[in-house]
């Protein structure tokens, strides 16, 4: 590693472009957030975009050249990402997810900042420790929200999903984790938890009545959709009087770890400076609307 014009720990390749791929791509703000990063740190780094879906990803992978640094994945990409990382670290092991590729010699190395980026997004809202939950979803975005759930110490979690049987997976990874992850149906009565994480697709369809079942429960709500606002269950949760927050906290907090990943090679280690870093990363995101 070598300083930055910033003092930060800059990896010694110079590799300089990195790009956000998925499909759909074009609403995505990380860009936004990377070129701030970068900017502030003194790094003359490109980050674009690339729409890019599962049966052209491994083609588009094998055609970057040395000048590439790493990728961040979107939907529908963080498998077929795990699949091409030679290794990863314990969050992308646990999900099977994996939204960051540090490319290079020794790559691709394979991380999950979405894990950390939950964590961190909760934080912002005072909660450090819980110890119940629940999930709304068991897609692969749910698999990261049980991750994160058992880092703050949660013991039981429970999914409200249309089908039992797409639960059973995160209740074998609950159980790795040493947690008790049971399953309701969306028209069930839902008991009372610290904070509700919808997994959910923007456009996913909740009827009121459900909606309003489980924000009768209280809580938080974490709505992890970002580019649809209000969301069915967000104005449920308005409705009930109980705090609601969008995906915006967990797509700053995912992309400062990306940061790390890409300037020090560990999703970790905070950056120098990393106050001021994620301050206008913030003012970035404000800006792109």
């Amino acid at each position: 590693m070598v300083l930055g014009t910033s003092g930060l720990r800059v990896l010694t390749n110079d590799a300089h472009r990195l790009e956000v791929w998925g499909d759909p791509i074009a609403h995505s703000r990380s860009p936004h957030l990377h070129a701030a990063a970068y900017e502030l740190l003194g790094l003359d780094w490109s980050y674009g975009r690339r729409r890019v879906d599962e049966a052209s990803f491994a083609r588009e992978l094998a055609g970057l050249d040395d000048t590439w640094r790493g990728l961040s994945l979107t939907m529908p990409l963080k498998g077929v990402a795990f699949a091409a990382a030679r290794t990863r670290d314990r969050r992308a092991e646990l999900t099977g997810a994996v939204n960051t590729l540090l490319l290079g010699p020794d790559g691709p190395r394979g991380f999950n900042t979405d894990v950390g980026g939950i964590v961190d997004a909760l934080a912002d809202e005072g909660l450090t420790s819980i110890g119940s939950a629940r999930i709304v979803g068991a897609g692969a975005t749910a698999t990261s929200a049980l991750a994160a759930l058992a880092e703050l110490g949660a013991r039981h979690v429970d999914v409200v999903a249309r089908r039992p049987a797409a639960v059973e997976p995160l209740a074998v990874l609950g159980g790795r984790l040493g947690m008790d992850v049971t399953t309701t149906p969306f028209e069930a009565s839902a008991h009372g938890v610290a904070v509700t994480i919808a997994a959910l697709p923007g456009d996913a369809p909740v009827s009121d009545a459900a909606a309003s079942a489980l924000a009768a429960s209280g809580g938080l709500l974490l709505d992890v959709v970002y580019g649809h606002w209000p969301t069915r269950l967000s104005a449920a949760w308005e409705r009930a009087g109980h705090p609601a927050v969008s995906g915006l906290g967990m797509l700053l907090h995912q992309a400062v770890r990306q940061v790390r990943v890409f300037t020090t090679g560990d999703a970790d280690a905070p950056l120098d400076d990393e106050p001021r870093v994620v301050a206008a990363m913030r003012r970035a995101l404000v800006a792109a609307g």
